[in-house]
């Protein structure tokens, strides 16, 4: 049971927060609270629903390709120096990360100018031959929309012929902020956001879970990151499709947004994570902390402000590195249990879709 109603919080708007109901001014009043209240307020949520268990993990992440036809104005990763790997390269990593116990393969890249629905089939196909064990976690809204508009096949047919070929789940990346006014300045050339939910309630309509995910900290305000988050709400309340949500903090470096931004605060970042689990709360479950992004120590006190999941191993990571992240590719099992046990929480291994496997000895 949850037995804390603080003085700054009415009975309606608690009652709110337990019936997952909370709107737009809801929301902003709980951000006005203390911080360290609000804290509190998602650790109890947390606790009542995941109890002490923290889950993470074991997969590697392949960037397949940095050529993009895309302008994004966040993206340090796109670069005139392209790379572009081929099947044999792609297995060869994939076999790296069967050797330490990976059940999961995330694959995404840029928008290839060459590329279409055939190519990207052909990549999960080529996986599951070799792999046919293997979760393949691939390809972005914004890739499903690019391969459909090369190929000049609907969404629906794009998505049908991918979960044919072996797609398991999908990434829920690509969304930034659901906010077009903001989308137009930072990702002019990006999917819409409805066209962002359109990917994705597809995807959930065919039986292909997916993450959620927020970009925020660059110049996006407190009501478009609610606004964002109350969609991913109203996706989650028709469809039930989405795994968990990951807040992503905006990296500023080595990209032209982040000219004179700084990125968020610390107590921003566990703001966002708090928020998002109280608005979330009846609906998505699991809200994952980016050690890459946050670092491992900001991460590990998320588990106190609503996070209960520390994401994956990785193996790699190449879009939050080239935009300054300095928290590593690589996270053992082992350092996930000192970091999780020394948060005082229960580290559980788990699969792509938050079903708990045995934990062997890979380090």
């Amino acid at each position: 049971m949850i037995e804390m109603i603080h003085k700054t919080i009415s009975k309606e708007l608690f009652e709110k927060i337990l019936n997952g109901t909370l709107n737009k001014e809801d929301a902003l009043k709980l951000i006005d609270m203390n911080a360290f209240e609000l804290f509190a307020l998602s650790n109890k949520l947390t606790e009542s629903v995941k109890g002490k268990i923290v889950t993470y993990v074991i997969n590697r992440n392949i960037n397949f390709t940095n050529h993009c036809i895309g302008n994004c104005k966040f993206c340090a990763f796109r670069s005139d120096k392209s790379y572009f790997l081929s099947r044999k390269e792609i297995l060869n990593k994939i076999q790296e990360a069967r050797a330490i116990g990976a059940t999961e393969v995330c694959i995404q890249g840029g928008l290839h100018p060459d590329m279409e629905l055939k190519d990207y089939c052909d990549i999960l196909e080529s996986i599951k031959t070799e792999f046919p064990e293997m979760h393949t976690h691939a390809f972005s809204p914004m890739e499903v929309y690019h391969m459909a508009r090369q190929s000049g096949v609907s969404i629906l047919a794009a998505l049908k012929s991918l979960k044919k070929s072996g797609l398991d789940s999908m990434p829920g990346t690509a969304a930034e902020i659901l906010v077009d006014r903001i989308r137009a300045e930072i990702c002019p050339n990006k999917l819409s956001t409805d066209e962002w939910i359109k990917v994705i309630k597809t995807a959930h309509k065919l039986g292909i879970p997916t993450t959620a995910t927020i970009m925020y900290g660059h110049i996006e305000n407190w009501e478009d990151r609610i606004e964002h988050i109350l969609i991913i709400r109203d996706i989650q309340k028709e469809t039930k499709g989405f795994t968990e949500f990951v807040p992503l903090p905006f990296m500023p470096h080595n990209n032209p947004l982040g000219i004179g931004l700084y990125g968020p605060t610390g107590i921003e970042d566990l703001k966002l994570h708090s928020i998002a689990r109280i608005i979330l709360y009846k609906h998505i479950d699991n809200i994952q902390a980016s050690w890459v992004k946050l670092g491992k120590k900001l991460a590990q006190i998320a588990l106190h402000c609503g996070a209960n999941d520390l994401g994956g191993t990785l193996m790699e990571e190449n879009i939050s590195k080239s935009a300054g992240a300095k928290s590593g590719e690589y996270m053992s099992t082992s350092e996930f249990e000192f970091i999780i046990r020394k948060a005082g929480r229960i580290p559980r291994i788990r699969n792509t879709l938050y079903v708990s496997i045995p934990r062997k000895d890979f380090s």
